[in-house]
């Protein structure tokens, strides 16, 4: 996309210019807002979006200068992307309220179905953040940094380790927009799932992907990602759709089949995919509780009505299939390892049990849940 100057228009209220500042007739290293004049009706100035924009023209490739290092420009670029996405958050509620989501940005730059492109550049920008390579930066640069880091880090370099965290949540928050934008969020989150995918997998350290998943918005988004995760990772996948039933069945078929860059032991792989299995129970149970599957106008409509979460057959799992398959994987584990399980296993293995066993989940399986669970 083009790197001229964006206008948003706003019926006489106001104008914002985005233009690119250039250095030295360089590639563009940064964006910055030029004019923010947002007035209300009443005549009090606003920093947020007022009104329903006419248009906005957003200059997609947020771009850096080859002869300036990332963590000088990355200032401007955080402020420059939270200004993005707070403009794209007030237009979105701005619509929901209207039901009129058809109509907003969002679905002109981050739609699925229309610009999936743009939502693909989000995921990048993404791994890159979370791995610390920068929103365009290459391999060879993060190496030369992991370098110079053993020597001391200078301020500039401090405060990129300070704004890298921010810009991943405002990422995330982009991507849960794309999810909810179109009239489908579970087509959109099978699309966006199945991108992140092999990123995910080739993510280099542990931490790294924890912070991708811990940081996702989207829980609709994270469960099929999750899915995607432990469905390739099974001796036997199962056919069935993501449910109680197959929450277990991932508990008893998973083999360490995905091969991490991290290498780390095989007792700590294990740990890692009961974690992962705790993060996919937890945010299938939200995405039921709070319809995460309908479109919003149809959420909030259900969430009014108070309407009780749709369970399906294989969400009626029984105490004696909890215990059976707890006791199975333990057992199988152990074998495996040809030691003791760990301490740190042990009390993972023990909250997936309390997680599935508690007089909630009971609640909930029996589908006797409501309102007051969301």
């Amino acid at each position: 996309m083009g790197l001229g100057a964006a206008t948003v228009c706003h019926g006489g209220t106001g104008t914002v210019t985005v233009s690119p500042v250039w250095a030295g007739g360089q590639l563009p290293c940064i964006f910055l807002v030029q004019k923010v004049n947002f007035t209300s009706p009443g005549g009090a100035a606003r920093g947020t979006l007022l009104e329903h924009p006419a248009s906005l023209q957003l200059p997609w490739a947020i771009s850096t200068s080859k002869e300036q290092p990332l963590e000088e420009t990355l200032p401007g670029r955080f402020l420059f992307l939270q200004y993005v996405v707070q403009t794209l958050e007030d237009d979105f509620q701005l619509n929901l309220r209207l039901r009129f989501l058809q109509k907003s940005i969002a679905k002109e730059v981050l739609s699925c179905d229309q610009c999936f492109s743009n939502v693909k550049e989000v995921i990048e920008w993404l791994v890159a953040a979370v791995t610390g390579l920068g929103f365009s930066q290459p391999r060879t640069q993060q190496q030369q940094q992991t370098q110079a880091g053993q020597l001391g880090r200078s301020p500039a370099c401090c405060l990129t380790l300070i704004l890298w965290p921010r810009v991943v949540l405002l990422l995330q928050r982009m991507l849960s927009i794309a999810v909810e934008v179109d009239r489908s969020p579970n087509c959109s989150t099978n699309k966006i799932a199945n991108v992140i995918f092999p990123y995910l997998v080739n993510i280099p350290l542990r931490s790294q992907r924890e912070a991708f998943l811990t940081s996702m918005e989207s829980q609709l988004l994270r469960c099929k990602v999750l899915e995607l995760l432990f469905h390739h990772s099974c001796d036997m996948p199962a056919s069935l759709p993501l449910s109680l039933s197959k929450i277990l069945h991932f508990l008893s078929r998973h083999s360490l089949l995905l091969q991490y860059q991290d290498q780390e032991a095989t007792w700590q792989r294990w740990e890692e995919m009961l974690q992962h299995l705790i993060l996919l129970l937890t945010s299938y149970r939200t995405v039921v509780l709070g319809h995460l599957r309908s479109s919003l106008s149809e959420r909030m409509d259900l969430i009014i009505s108070n309407a009780k979460p749709q369970l399906q057959e294989n969400d009626r799992i029984t105490p004696v299939d909890i215990e059976l398959h707890i006791t199975d994987f333990s057992s199988r584990l152990l074998q495996m390892l040809g030691k003791p399980l760990p301490p740190q296993i042990k009390d993972k293995v023990c909250v997936l049990q309390t997680l599935l066993s508690s007089p909630q989940a009971d609640r909930w399986r029996r589908g006797g849940a409501g309102k007051r669970n969301l």
